[in-house]
């Protein structure tokens, strides 16, 4: 597996791009998390590089009961509640991390090939590829192309949603912040008020 793995991480903007060469997905209020398996051996990763293995049964026993033995795959760490909508107080008291999902939206390696050069929507192919039928406990991140991002973000704030994060379509994972992928907030959405 590639020891070198680094999150790619979207730049803040007020306004999501409109044109065609964007794909947008829901932002999910959790904790964003990467997935590494290695035969047998799964690892979950935060952002700061913490080892989050033991927090996480569903997702682990997830990852294991694919087929795939080696992957690694980018998402957010959630607990959904019954409307189906992301529960941050519910993750953050770690009452219920037997629930924790990963909601995933990108795929850096698949077996043994490093896909992080390949384009956004050849990454999801191969994600959707990865966890086709397998739902519990891993579950894709649904995206919209084009110039759809402006009106799905009104959807998004409507719903209470946190916000979108749009990817240009066509770029490889960069480690770091980056402007091939931002990310706008919903202003009126708890998480605007702890940012850390």
């Amino acid at each position: 597996m590639h020891r070198a793995f680094e999150f790619c991480l979207p730049t803040a903007a007020k306004a999501v791009p409109a044109g065609p060469d964007w794909v947008h997905e829901i932002k999910y209020d959790g904790c964003r998390l990467r997935l590494e398996r290695n035969g047998r051996q799964i690892r979950l990763v935060t952002k700061n590089g913490h080892n989050w293995t033991d927090r996480f049964p569903w997702i682990v026993q997830a990852a294991l009961r694919n087929r795939e033995q080696r992957f690694a795959v980018d998402g957010e760490a959630v607990v959904l509640g019954v409307d189906g909508i992301s529960d941050f107080n519910a993750l953050h008291s770690r009452k219920h991390d037997d629930e924790v999902q990963l909601y995933a939206f990108d795929i850096l390696a698949l077996g043994g090939e490093d896909l992080r050069q390949r384009p956004v929507e050849m990454r999801k192919t191969h994600l959707a590829r990865l966890l086709r039928g397998r739902p519990d406990g891993i579950f894709i991140a649904p995206f919209e192309s084009g110039e759809i991002g402006p009106d799905l973000f009104r959807a998004a704030c409507d719903l209470g949603l946190e916000g979108i994060v749009s990817k240009r379509r066509d770029r490889r994972y960069i480690a770091g912040r980056t402007k091939e992928w931002i990310k706008v907030k919903n202003r009126s959405h708890p998480a605007m008020s702890r940012e850390f």
